[in-house]
């Protein structure tokens, strides 16, 4: 027979391709993470939060050494001790003998094996390892919560802390004993230590020796667990979902079985240690069988029967004391104890007037009727300017204090809207060097439209400009001294929209001397001068960022100077995340005018998924309702058990500058994050009264609170256990089709011992399982007396209805069902927020507003206006009155005579209103429907100014009204209404030019 031939060998040009393609293959998998490395390291640069990258990157590569180290270590010492007592003669087990050729191959690389295979198997359990960096930090750097468990007398640090740290340890130790029992079983079976031959195999002393050693190790392990878990059964979920924490069955049944437990595996770990120096493997073998049989009857059996025959025959007896255990460690976790929360009693009904209430003034003064979930398509369409600007899908609310008066506005940053460039405008230059930036800050008063629809829906003052909000806009092209909300800056580098751009960033600066490129105006460009960016101005980050990006035009395009900077990174609540990773931002960031400057501020907590007893929620669950689901809003996957808004975070629109703010020094998790990362966070003292003016209790966490209340608003264990008092948060009555939870409101509210309007987070609860109302939360936003709840509580008989029932009992009342079927026929009719407002010493008034939408079946572009507004009102009879008026006052007027006073009047509020002698700015005052690229209407003379004449004025100012309605006619496609336009347009003229005589 021929002798087998050899391994063919390779050529040098064959050996250096093979090289070339190892490289090759090696940088395309490592290069992406070095690239990404080094722009992090210049955007942290940017941001000034280096020292946070460094601190998370090295506590990582910490994690991934130690325990890359100790596995493979491990598992080499096995792999030794196996190999090196291993037996001199190694007997065939017959001409076929399968392990001969593997032992052949492993002899022949022992080194690839023997070192290979622990590096391996450290390697791959280190990068697993390394995203563990939190609790390892936290286990450094945690500290005491001043809160003992009811079970262990432990600090709730304890289990917040240092026993996550445990566990991790623990459980790496198992992984790499049991990968090293397997070596080393496998290794001796190799070198023939372990023989499978004969009835009974044969086990050298060695082999014995070592895994008996390996199994005893890993057994005196479990003892250790079995202790630790001693302290987990205060986060068991074993009566979920009726509470969290140890029950009866954990503390009388599980509890004792834990210890018997230990006791056992200490015992079997002895027997494990003893087949080191007995030869009898039964020894092992019976340990090995009754640790398992005594895990299956005691830690399984012995509680499923104590849970079934002792518990749950009387089981709120048997749980009351756990289930008290549970309210309160829950109430603490999620901030919603009794001295944060007020309840108080109230009737759902009253026989007085809010005229004769002082608080009810400022809280129907302030009734919101802007809904700023519905309106940004009018936002866009009449203050969009061009067609790469935008809104976001939901507008924000916030509060500012013009003319000594508190007024909610519905504000929105003017951003650049990538998805809204077309034709050349995506080319890239003109996408990443032009088109980089947003222009302005808008605001609309929440409680009022720039004038009231007429009563005849068919009229043609309902499709020109009635019912649109009053804007307010601070821009480039209104001056400083003409705008009510003054804005030194109004350029907008950093924003929601923005963000949206794939990829997200834009090259800015330019070298002295150089034309300006970025868009600001038709007639006006602009170079960027701000702090934020990363220069790009050097060949060797050009080419990392055209790496990053994938983008060729970054290394080769002229536009790109010496002096070149690129923005990316450039969503607010991306940047909070990556300066601070160990921080939940909430979901959503809402810009304010600072002291002359847009800022996004983005709320952020702090969270945890083990305080012991404390009920667990999911995020996403807790957090989703109607908005979510229309937006489609990224929901965090997170369980939790604590939760604090302990930092609220400032993004600068222009510069992106990033700021971290204490806002609760007595949480212990910050305290903690703080000595992780000493100078991330700013100290509460230093935000500005102006910035702590804007704050906003934060929705998310809001959304978490009440889901809470719905159940730990209860005291008595008992009637915890049976559920009779327990609430639900209504489902949001306005979305048709879609079962979701009703969206927490922001308004303004009078103060009960002031009188003064206050900024509050509300939301209204229904029963348990039921419709009609059971309890109103509020929290207040302000600086005064922020966070504190006030809950008003109605009898559990009470038959106020809740959202759900006045929604079915206003849309049916009958002149708005026939004014909705009239309507139905050409619009698309939209409900805006149902608010619930307690007004009158007890009663509980409802406040709807009613979007028209023209549906012309035609591309053309169509948004919302203010048509009607619902009221509903539940008197001391018990009888339910529906007002359905063109404004507020109408409505309320129909259900509590004399009440529409109170209401602020269409157009505009007396306290800011211009003087009527001075011409308000059509920007602010008479919002116009914007048709890109188009100028006067055809036909149609220009806007007339007006003159001194009062009879004049008035005839301009309905000249100007008729001239858009035949513009909005044209729009409309509705030759209907373009006739009847054209016939009132010509009777204005006429009315002009005979006041002109």
């Amino acid at each position: 027979m021929r002798p087998q031939a050899g391994l063919p060998s390779l050529s040098r040009r064959s050996r250096l391709l093979l090289v070339a393609a190892v490289v090759l293959a090696a940088l395309l998998l490592v290069g992406p993470r070095l690239v990404d490395t080094y722009t992090n390291w210049l955007w942290f640069g940017e941001v000034d939060f280096r020292g946070v990258y460094l601190t998370v990157l090295l506590t990582r590569v910490a994690i991934f050494l130690a325990v890359a180290v100790v596995v493979g270590a491990i598992v080499w010492l096995a792999l030794l001790l196996a190999y090196r007592s291993r037996p001199v003669f190694v007997p065939a087990s017959g001409p076929g003998d399968p392990i001969a050729r593997y032992r052949t191959t492993v002899l022949s690389r022992l080194k690839l094996f023997g070192l290979g295979i622990p590096a391996l198997l450290g390697v791959l359990s280190g990068l697993v390892a390394q995203s563990n960096w939190v609790t390892v930090q936290l286990f450094l750097h945690g500290g005491s919560f001043g809160q003992t468990d009811p079970q262990f007398g432990l600090d709730v640090g304890f289990y917040a802390f240092d026993l996550p740290f445990y566990r991790m340890v623990l459980n790496w130790l198992f992984v790499a004993l049991v990968i090293a029992f397997f070596a080393n079983l496998v290794t001796h079976y190799i070198f023939g230590g372990l023989r499978l031959t004969g009835r009974e195999g044969v086990l050298t002393t060695p082999a014995r020796v070592q895994l008996a050693a390996l199994a005893g190790t890993f057994v005196l392990l479990k003892a250790v667990a079995y202790w630790f878990d001693r302290y987990e059964l205060l986060m068991s979920s074993r009566k979920e979902p009726t509470f969290n924490g140890g029950s009866f069955t954990d503390i009388n049944a599980v509890l004792p079985a834990k210890l018997i437990l230990l006791s056992i595996a200490v015992i079997c770990a002895i027997a494990f240690f003893a087949g080191i120096v007995l030869r009898d493997l039964r020894v092992p073998a019976m340990a090995a069988a009754l640790l398992v049989l005594s895990s299956v009857l005691v830690g399984a059996v012995w509680p499923l029967m104590v849970e079934q025959f002792s518990v749950r025959p009387n089981a709120a007896e048997k749980e009351s004391e756990y289930i008290e255990r549970n309210i309160a460690a829950t109430r603490d976790a999620y901030g919603i104890t009794d001295d944060k929360i007020e309840y108080v009693p109230y009737k759902g009904e009253s026989s007085k007037n809010p005229a004769d209430v002082p608080v009810d003034h400022a809280t129907i003064a302030n009734a919101r009727l802007l809904d700023p979930n519905i309106l940004s398509p009018t936002f866009t369409q009449l203050r969009q300017l061009k067609n790469f600007y935008g809104f976001p899908e939901a507008l924000d609310i916030d509060r500012y204090e013009l003319n000594g008066q508190v007024q909610d506005y519905i504000v929105a940053a003017r951003e650049l809207s990538p998805a809204s460039l077309s034709g050349n405008q995506t080319d890239w230059i003109n996408k990443h060097t032009v088109y980089t930036h947003g222009n302005g800050f808008v605001a609309a008063p929440a409680n009022r439209v720039n004038r009231p629809q007429s009563e005849d829906v068919n009229t043609a003052s309902n499709s020109s400009d009635s019912g649109y909000p009053i804007f307010m806009v601070s821009d480039l092209f209104t001056p400083k001294d003409q705008q009510q909300i003054p804005v030194d800056q109004p350029r907008i580098y950093y924003g929601e929209l923005i963000s949206q751009s794939d990829p997200d960033y834009a090259i800015v600066g330019a070298e002295e001397g150089q034309a300006p490129r970025e868009y600001d105006s038709d007639q006006a460009r602009f170079t960027y001068d701000g702090a934020g960016g990363v220069p790009i101005g050097n060949w060797f980050n050009r080419l990392a960022f055209a790496a990053k990006y994938a983008e060729r035009n970054i290394l080769f395009s002229s536009a790109i100077s010496s002096d070149s900077k690129i923005l990316y990174n450039r969503s607010p609540r991306e940047r909070v995340q990556k300066v601070a990773p160990w921080l939940t931002p909430d979901g959503n960031a809402y810009p304010a005018v600072v002291d002359g400057r847009i800022k996004w501020i983005v709320d952020a907590y702090t969270t945890l998924d083990s305080y012991p007893y404390a009920q667990t929620t999911s995020l996403e669950g807790a957090l989703e309702d109607s908005i979510d689901q229309r937006t489609g809003r990224l929901l965090p996957r997170k369980e939790v058990s604590y939760i604090r808004n302990s930092v609220k975070a400032t993004v600068d629109a222009y510069d992106g500058t990033v700021e971290l703010y204490e806002t609760d020094p007595s949480d212990p998790v910050l305290q903690a994050w703080r000595g992780v990362f000493p100078d991330a966070v700013n100290p509460e003292s230093e935000v500005s009264p102006e910035l702590r003016a804007h704050f906003r209790y934060p929705e998310d966490l809001f959304k978490v609170q009440r889901e809470m209340l719905t159940k730990y608003h209860v005291d008595d264990p008992r009637e915890f256990f049976t559920n009779n008092a327990f609430w639900s948060v209504p489902a949001d009555p306005t979305v048709e089709g879609v079962s979701a939870s009703q969206p927490p409101y922001y308004v303004l509210l009078g103060d009960p011992e002031t009188g003064k309007p206050t900024f509050n987070l509300t939301s209204a609860m229904v029963g348990y399982n039921r419709q009609f109302l059971s309890s109103y939360i509020s929290v207040r936003s302000d600086p005064e007396g922020y966070g504190k709840f006030r809950i008003l509580q109605l009898p559990t008989d009470t038959q106020t209805q809740g959202p759900q029932q006045t929604q079915n009992t206003m849309t049916t009342a009958p002149q708005v069902s026939q004014e909705k079927t009239l309507l139905s026929n050409s619009n698309k009719i939209r409900y805006g927020n149902l608010l619930t407002l307690p007004v009158a010493d007890g009663g509980i008034l409802y406040v709807e507003p009613f979007y028209n939408e023209r549906n012309t079946g035609q591309n053309t572009a169509t948004f919302p206006q203010l048509l009607r507004v619902l009221v509903s009102y539940r008197d001391q009879a018990g009888s339910v009155k529906v007002g359905y008026g063109s404004t507020l006052a109408d409505a309320l007027d129909q259900v509590l005579p004399g009440a529409g006073a109170l209401a602020t009047p269409s157009g505009g509020d007396p306290a800011i209103r211009p003087d009527p002698g001075d011409a308000p700015p059509t920007t602010e005052t008479e919002p116009q429907p914007e048709d890109q690229g188009a100028g006067t209407t055809e036909g149609a003379a220009p806007p007339p100014a007006a003159s001194g004449s009062a009879a004049q004025s008035a005839a301009a100012a309905e000249l100007n009204r008729k001239i858009e309605a035949v513009r909005t006619a044209m729009r409309t496609g509705n030759f209907a209404d373009f006739g009847r336009a054209l016939d009132e347009l010509d009777a204005a003229v006429k009315a002009y030019q005979d006041a002109g005589r």
